[in-house]
């Protein structure tokens, strides 16, 4: 299996330590710039689309299996496939954000709790009840 990254996250974020456990829990504003590789998959986002971001946990552990849930350690230790922790075996992460503008290959999205030069892998569209679609 290969993976190839499609964007890279331009972001405050620097070190894990200061990155929210979860977008709406305070992560600012950040771009996202994509490769020009997929400037076509790229053509019809548009300001207001959500979409889920797939990035890769460059920095994770990926040893680790168990772990407290938030780091509390007042509970008990976890299966990682139970909790949302970044590092896992496979440590994909899922960001649900909002586009705020378009510029060229870069999109300004919110929430996005991911370290700046994170690699996004794929881009999806949030979508509505099945009669919206």
């Amino acid at each position: 299996m290969q993976l190839h990254p499609v964007a890279r996250v331009e972001s405050s974020l620097r070190d894990l330590a200061d990155a929210p456990r979860q977008g709406d829990e305070g992560a600012p504003d950040a771009w996202v710039v994509f490769d020009e590789s997929v400037r076509a998959a790229l053509a019809d986002v548009k300001a207001g689309d959500e979409l889920i971001l797939i990035t890769w946990f460059d920095r994770a552990d990926r040893d680790v299996q168990k772990v407290h849930p938030r780091s509390d350690t007042s509970r008990p230790p976890t299966g990682v496939f139970s909790t949302r922790s970044p590092d896992r075996p496979n440590p994909l992460g899922l960001h649900r954000v909002t586009v705020l503008a378009v510029d060229d290959l870069r999109l300004h999205v919110n929430n996005l709790e991911a370290l700046d030069g994170t690699p996004i892998v794929d881009v999806k569209p949030v979508i509505g009840d099945i009669s919206d679609r």
